[in-house]
């Protein structure tokens, strides 16, 4: 998910894609564990995606309290 696609989305729209990210996430670790991934990249650029939303996420609080 590119940035432009990030800042284009809702706080609820933001705080749902983590949670889904999140669980993807997590099952892509277990899935890991038991037997390799053919591409375990994907463990790494999902957990970049988590930050990227949650930094936007916080920006946008920051934004709100300000």
């Amino acid at each position: 998910m590119k940035n432009a696609e990030i800042r284009a989305l809702s706080i609820e729209d933001l705080k749902e894609q983590i949670n889904k990210e999140q669980s993807n996430a997590q099952t892509l670790r277990f899935a890991h564990a038991i037997s390799p991934l053919e591409n375990p990249t994907r463990i790494k650029q999902g957990r970049r995606n988590i930050a990227r939303l949650l930094t936007e996420l916080k920006r946008r609080e920051n934004e709100q309290n300000s």
